[in-house]
């Protein structure tokens, strides 16, 4: 009785090079004796270091990571007692720029041949930046929820006190809390091509909009700035900065008591735009003592990322005071 079973596919070494070039993968041999590695073309241009016909680990360990070193050193030194395939992800520094690599192989001294081991590098610098970038984004939206949810509890408890029906309480906190969701649009990446984002005075006023009623009277809130175009990115960057400085003054500054006031307000510096927040009528201001929080770091990082300027504050007798320097440049972008 026959059976006719599939025949495994003979590669060739030309078609298996074309596939490990297709791939971005480098081939390393690491000899456990001498503690020689031998690269091919790709290793070498992975880690940015010239033509070689070997290379010894310390050498090539120069240019890992400080944060990394000891910690790659030691995964290797552990792979011979390592049953089965292992992979250590590290970063390299190349000049100024950070590469993430993966070294994969068999440890055990499983596939070894004439004292040497052979394993593969891997570019994975894409797949890393795509996790830290989640990583921040969400650590960025569990704060934003926190701060609105924080914002939520204040607009009901400032309605309840003004209310004189439920009817009434649910018709005002209703009216703030749909303000609050379209400035909280604006605090989100806006989509591709969706065209530029705003005037930059109707965005401040459109962030600004929901704490605007919540004192002793209306238009406690003055904004009045040049009238300039905001682009997308700058949009995003300046939504969330406007969203923290509100949230703070609405949990601790001037717009957290009825008589307090906020102005908006800016002048042209050479190539900048400066914006300054100013409040006055609040409770007492004092400098923190505390390390900045996760929001002001956020805040630091748009200033100086998105719109490439800078950020002050000055904890005043008065109140607080806030200057933006922005980029012209960038607030079209």
């Amino acid at each position: 009785m026959t059976t006719d079973l599939p025949v495994a596919h003979e590669w060739q070494p030309e078609q298996l090079r074309l596939a490990v070039t297709a791939a971005g993968v480098a081939l390393w041999s690491w000899n456990v004796d001498t503690d020689l590695l031998t690269m091919d073309v790709r290793g070498y241009e992975l880690w940015g270091m010239p033509w070689s016909d070997r290379v010894t680990f310390e050498e090539l360990s120069s240019h890992i990571h400080p944060a990394d070193r000891d910690r790659v050193r030691a995964a290797f030194a552990a792979t011979r007692a390592i049953l089965g395939a292992y992979e250590t992800d590290f970063r390299i520094m190349i000049g100024e720029e950070v590469r993430w690599i993966a070294a994969r192989g068999k440890g055990d001294d499983a596939d070894i041949v004439a004292r040497t081991m052979f394993g593969i590098f891997l570019d994975v610098t894409g797949r890393k930046q795509a996790e830290e970038g989640n990583e921040l984004l969400a650590g960025e939206m569990s704060h934003r929820v926190k701060n609105l949810l924080a914002i939520a509890s204040g607009l009901t408890t400032i309605t309840s006190r003004s209310a004189t029906s439920i009817e009434n309480m649910a018709h005002e906190l209703t009216g703030r809390l749909t303000a609050l969701g379209r400035a909280h649009d604006l605090v989100r990446p806006l989509a591709v091509s969706q065209g530029a984002a705003a005037l930059l005075g109707d965005l401040l006023s459109i962030l600004l909009a929901p704490y605007d009623d919540l004192g002793a009277f209306k238009g406690r809130i003055r904004v009045a700035v040049e009238r300039t175009g905001v682009g997308e990115g700058a949009a995003t960057g300046i939504a969330l900065i406007i969203h923290e400085l509100a949230t703070n003054s609405m949990k601790y500054g001037a717009l957290s008591v009825p008589t307090g006031t906020l102005d908006v307000s800016s002048v042209t510096e050479s190539d900048d735009i400066i914006l300054t927040w100013l409040e006055r009528g609040g409770p007492a201001v004092e400098t923190p003592e505390f390390p900045a929080g996760f929001g002001s770091l956020l805040v630091k990082r748009s200033v100086t990322g998105q719109l490439g300027g800078s950020i002050d504050y000055d904890w005043s007798e008065g109140g607080l005071i806030v200057t933006l320097r922005i980029k012209r440049a960038r607030l079209a972008l």
